[in-house]
C-alpha cells in the first residue's frame, strides 16, 4: 500500500500574505490618478494619429521643458492644499527670484551663493505668507494676492520692466544642457516630484498634512502643531517657486520680471485635476504632476492646432472650473 505523503498541499496565499504591490495597485486603481493617466494616453494616441510631429522626442522634450517650472511648484502647492491652504503668489515669486538671481550673477556674486540667497529669499516670502494666514488670520486669498503684488512690483522696479540679459554661459548649464538626451532641468523636476510623492505618502511629518487639512481642531487635540505645519507648507511652496525661477532664468539666460503671469492658475488647476481639494485633506504629488502633464499636453495640442495663446488661457481657466466642480460633486456624493 502506497505511503501517503506527509507534505501539506499548496494553498493560495492568504489575504494577509499578498505582496505589498498588490495593495498598492488596488489603491492606485481607486484613485483619480488612473483615470487621469488613461485620459492622457487617449489624448496622446489621438494626436499621434492626427499629427505625426506630435509623437516625436523633440516635441516631448519641449513639452517637458515647458512645464518643468510649473511641476516643481506643484509639489509644494499640493502639500499646501492638502494642509488646507493655497498660495496665489507663486508666479510672482518665480519672476522675482529669476530677476534677483540674474542681477546678482551680473554683479559678480558667486553663482552657488546667489542661488542659495534666492532660495532663502523665497523661503522668507513663504514664511511671511504663513504668518499672515496663521497668526494674523488673514484669508489666504487676500494674503497671497498681497504678496503677489509686492513681489511682482519689486521685480518691475528692479528692472524697470526690462529683462536682465547678458548672463555668463556657465549660468545656462542647468537650463540648457542635458544628459542622455534628457535636459538637466527635467531631471531636477523628476527628482523633486519623486521625492515629494514618496515623502507625502510615507513620512510621518508630511502625512500630518492630511490631518491638518481634514480636521484642524482634531489635529490640534492630537498634538499636531497646526500653525507651524502650515507655515512650513507655505515656506516649502515659495522656496520651490524660487527654485523654479532660477531654473527658468537659466533656461532663458535672462531674468524676466513679467515671467509666469497666470502660472498660479496652472499650478492650482493641475493639482485639482490630479485629485487635490481646495477644502483640504486630499491630494497627492503624483496626481498633481499628472495634472500638470495633462495641461501641458493640452497646451501643446492647441499650439499645434494654431489656437491663439489667449484661448489657451481661457481653456486653462475652464479646466480649473470643471475640475473644482467635479471635486465638489464627488464630495457631495460622499456625504
Amino acid at each position: 500500500m502506497a505511503e501517503k505523503s506527509s507534505a501539506a498541499p499548496l494553498s493560495p496565499a492568504q489575504p494577509g500574505e499578498r505582496h505589498w504591490w498588490t495593495s498598492a495597485l488596488r489603491r492606485f486603481i481607486g484613485t483619480r490618478e488612473l483615470p487621469l493617466l488613461v485620459l492622457i494616453l487617449l489624448v496622446v494616441v489621438f494626436m499621434a494619429n492626427r499629427n505625426p510631429n506630435f509623437l516625436t522626442i523633440a516635441n516631448f522634450r519641449a513639452m517637458a521643458v515647458g512645464f518643468t517650472p510649473t511641476a516643481i511648484i506643484a509639489v509644494g502647492m499640493v502639500i499646501l492644499l492638502v494642509a488646507g491652504g493655497f498660495d496665489l503668489s507663486v508666479g510672482a515669486v518665480l519672476a522675482l527670484s529669476g530677476t534677483v538671481v540674474a542681477r546678482m550673477v551680473l554683479d559678480d556674486v558667486e553663482q552657488p551663493l546667489a542661488v542659495l540667497l534666492v532660495l532663502v529669499m523665497g523661503g522668507l516670502i513663504g514664511a511671511v505668507n504663513g504668518l499672515l494666514v496663521t497668526k494674523v488670520r488673514i484669508n489666504p486669498l487676500v494674503a497671497t494676492l498681497g504678496t503677489l503684488s509686492i513681489a511682482r512690483g519689486i521685480a518691475q522696479v528692479m528692472t524697470e520692466g526690462v529683462s536682465i540679459s547678458g548672463l555668463p554661459p556657465s549660468f545656462g548649464r542647468v537650463g540648457g544642457e542635458q544628459i542622455a538626451n534628457v535636459p538637466y532641468m527635467v531631471l531636477i523636476m523628476l527628482v523633486i516630484v519623486v521625492v515629494g510623492d514618496l515623502a507625502l505618502r510615507h513620512t510621518r511629518f508630511l502625512r500630518q498634512a492630511y490631518y491638518v487639512g481634514s480636521n484642524e481642531n482634531a489635529a490640534r487635540l492630537s498634538g499636531i502643531a497646526v500653525d507651524r505645519f502650515r507655515i512650513f507648507a507655505y515656506v516649502l511652496t515659495a522656496t520651490l517657486a524660487a527654485l523654479a525661477g532660477i531654473v527658468l532664468a537659466s533656461r532663458l539666460m535672462a531674468g524676466t520680471p513679467t515671467a509666469a503671469q497666470g502660472l498660479e492658475l496652472q499650478v492650482l488647476a493641475g493639482a485639482v485635476i490630479g485629485g487635490a481639494s481646495l477644502t483640504g485633506g486630499e491630494g497627492t504629488v503624483l496626481g498633481a504632476f499628472l495634472g500638470i502633464v495633462f495641461i501641458g499636453i493640452i497646451s501643446n495640442v492647441m499650439t499645434m492646432e494654431a489656437v491663439s495663446i489667449f484661448w489657451q488661457q481661457a481653456v486653462t481657466g475652464a479646466i480649473l472650473i470643471a475640475a473644482v466642480a467635479f471635486d465638489m460633486l464627488v464630495r457631495r456624493r460622499r456625504v
